[in-house]
């Protein structure tokens, strides 16, 4: 009688037995490698970019800047290693209430350290005994840098400045410049935007904040004098032409054409078209935010663009040369429209249609 004989496993239960033990050990060294990457990635985003370097590095930030364009100039000028990285840390770490502005920022500075400059306003580098207001900034910000090399509180410097006895002096001492239009009923602070934009001396921390701001409107004055006859001959006021400059001023970009800007803005003016420009609504709200929201456009305020036709009731921050010559020699155009990538790059185009879809690939698609 014969035995039934049982064989041994076969070859193919062999073979998949070891593809199964081989996609385990797949599997742990693919979450080892994750780990690995993850933890390199987090090390990269959280490191300086160049720990050794001693570089400083001018960096401008406009006002209503995203946090995508904020890390994009980083990363261009190599302050961060990586722009989406920088990006998203800030986002884990719940910050990105960055403040537009000039600074100076290096390589070797931590991503911290980055985030407490851009979000606190603080100019880094600036030479002790020295005041630098950059282009762009508002009578707010000028009050803290004048404050910071003043061992004064802010508050204390904008109550000078916005003093009405102090006002009537700069009247007497500087007509040609400032003239009744600063007490205009919806202009928010008088000298907001008759403080030009320079480097000044500060002989001593007990330098009094008249004598500091008379200097900045002194030349303020002499600027715009050299513009007196173009000035004229364009019908505008000195107070229409201070405000028209800031509105280009807050809209420029380290790579944006002022007079393209200007002559979207007159184009606009000319078909009785709201300018529609961002900053003045972040100037309504009197906030410095990443992006300007669509709730925001509805704004009651005189200062909001979106809501009120023509220029703003006065300037909604200081301006430089550039942009006052783009306000008297804009470039002749049929654009009405404008937008800047988070690259920094601005698009033109003439109609409502050219401009969405413009948005649609270099804003909504970069988000």
């Amino acid at each position: 009688m014969s035995k039934d004989v049982f064989p041994p496993a076969s070859g193919k239960k062999k073979r998949i037995k070891r593809a199964i033990m081989a996609l385990f050990l797949l599997f742990f060294l693919l979450a080892a490698a994750g780990a690995a990457g993850a933890y390199y990635v987090w090390q990269s985003a959280s490191s300086p970019a160049d720990a050794a370097s001693n570089e400083e590095v001018d960096i401008s930030i406009p006002l209503g800047s995203s946090l995508s364009s904020i890390s994009q100039t980083l990363e261009d000028n190599g302050i961060v290693e990586n722009a989406t990285l920088f990006k998203y840390y800030v986002k884990y770490k719940g910050e990105g209430d960055f403040q537009a502005g000039e600074y100076v920022l290096s390589p070797s500075m931590s991503p911290e350290e980055i985030m407490s400059s851009l979000k606190q306003g603080k100019v880094i580098g600036t030479e002790e005994g020295k005041l630098a207001i950059p282009e762009g900034y508002q009578l707010t910000q000028i009050a803290e840098v004048i404050a910071s090399e003043t061992d004064r509180e802010a508050e204390d410097v904008l109550a000078v400045i916005n003093d009405r006895a102090f006002v009537e002096k700069m009247k007497a001492n500087h007509p040609a410049l400032v003239t009744d239009a600063v007490f205009g009923e919806n202009v928010r602070y008088p000298l907001e935007g008759y403080l030009y934009p320079a480097t000044y001396d500060v002989p001593s921390p007990d330098t009094p904040v008249e004598d500091i701001a008379e200097e900045m409107i002194a030349k303020t004055d002499e600027v715009v004098q050299g513009f007196s006859e173009q000035i004229k001959a364009s019908g505008m006021t000195v107070h229409e032409f201070l405000t028209f400059s800031s509105l280009v001023e807050e809209e420029a970009t380290g790579k944006t054409d002022r007079k393209k800007i200007a002559s979207v803005f007159y184009n606009r003016m000319n078909i009785d078209m709201p300018l529609q420009t961002d900053p003045t609504v972040l100037y309504a709200k009197g906030e410095h935010q990443a992006r300007v929201l669509y709730e925001d456009l509805e704004i009651d305020s005189p200062y909001n663009t979106y809501q009120v036709k023509g220029l703003t009731p006065g300037p909604i921050g200081n301006s430089g040369v550039d942009s006052m010559e783009a306000v008297l020699q804009p470039e002749q155009t049929d654009y009405l429209y404008f937008l800047a990538s988070p690259a920094g790059d601005v698009y033109y185009s003439k109609t409502l249609d050219e401009h969405n879809t413009l948005k649609a690939k270099y804003i909504t698609n970069a988000e």
